[in-house]
């Protein structure tokens, strides 16, 4: 069953257009958003948590219904809003966990206190979050650390302090918003690797939102592609991207340059080549794969490994702006 599902959804702040006729039906399970910024993917999370209302259209998150901006009064528009902003985040506060990209930590608290702090924002009793609270440091690695100040904490800390805070209630999504930002290649992988776990062996529903796609290539199973308000694609990752009958992989051994010669004497186009022998290659229309083979063996190559070039997500995500912009959207 979809736990978002949106229909014809729009938000405006003032005359400008944030999100445009969005239309959502998720199923639990790892979903990457990705736009380029001034996409409207932070207007799109403000909704999904209930921080926001929708200027039109309707939807249901987690079963509690969008709310919508209130065109009478103002005095009644104020009330009308705080009541039913009070009414979603009662309930979606319990089921959503939520990683924002800014700190926004308490300088002199130390990390399990936070956390246990934002348990109980999210409606768990005292005792409860800050048993929760130890846990949860405790499974992100950060024992040590859970009586440091926060403001002693490095990049990599804060990151996961506020995945604890997020976790700390154990609830069944995460919205994430850059969650590897500022982190080196090491805590990013990290970072990665426990997201990844999550989502697979804890069964958690995972919205990451980031412009770094390699992420969701290694989160995600499905993505959304967001681009000025409008949403391009969505889908599975693998089932979006193209099968490329015409674009090989090469791994080659030897002195390879006459055999690209040749190559691109018989119509192909070498994309890529580098001194390890790894050769990309597009190819003319009928070409079969074996001969790869003849001209290696003519030119004394060994060929050590061929396969397809599949368009991978930064391709799709790249074609699909191009294929926007064309179209004038």
């Amino acid at each position: 069953m979809a736990f978002i599902d949106l229909e014809n959804v729009n938000r405006w702040y003032g005359d400008f257009q944030a999100l445009r006729n969005v239309e959502l039906h998720l199923e639990p399970g790892r979903i990457g958003l990705l736009g380029p910024n001034g996409a409207g993917k932070s207007s799109l999370l403000k909704i999904l948590m209930g921080l926001l209302p929708v200027s039109s259209g309707s939807g249901r998150v987690l079963g509690h219904e969008l709310f919508r901006e209130n065109t009478s009064g103002l005095t009644r528009r104020l009330k009308h809003f705080m009541q039913e902003l009070f009414a979603i985040n009662s309930g979606l506060r319990r089921s959503i966990g939520y990683m924002p990209e800014a700190d926004a930590l308490i300088p002199g608290m130390h990390g399990a206190e936070y956390v246990a702090l934002a348990g109980e924002l999210y409606g768990m009793p005292r005792r409860q979050a800050q048993r929760r609270s130890h846990e949860v440091l405790t499974y992100l690695g950060m024992e040590e650390a859970r009586y440091r100040r926060l403001e002693e904490y490095s990049t990599g800390m804060k990151q996961r302090i506020k995945l604890a805070q997020a976790l700390v209630h154990d609830p069944p999504v995460l919205l994430l918003d850059e969650p590897t930002s500022g982190l080196d290649p090491s805590g990013r992988e990290a970072m990665l690797a426990l997201l990844t776990t999550l989502g697979r062996d804890h069964g958690k529903s995972i919205i990451l939102s980031t412009h770094l796609l390699g992420d969701v290539e290694r989160v995600c199973e499905r993505v959304i592609i967001l681009h000025q308000g409008n949403i391009l694609l969505q889908g599975l990752v693998r089932e979006l991207c193209l099968r490329r009958q015409d674009r090989y992989r090469l791994q080659l051994q030897g002195k390879i340059d006459a055999f690209l010669a040749e190559l691109r004497l018989e119509g192909a186009q070498v994309l890529e080549d580098n001194e390890r022998g790894d050769v990309r290659v597009e190819v003319p229309q009928g070409w079969v794969t074996r001969a790869f083979f003849a001209l290696a063996d003519n030119h004394g190559v060994l060929l050590r490994g061929l396969q397809r070039d599949d368009e991978n997500l930064e391709d799709l995500f790249h074609r699909v702006l191009a294929e926007s912009e064309a179209n004038g959207r």
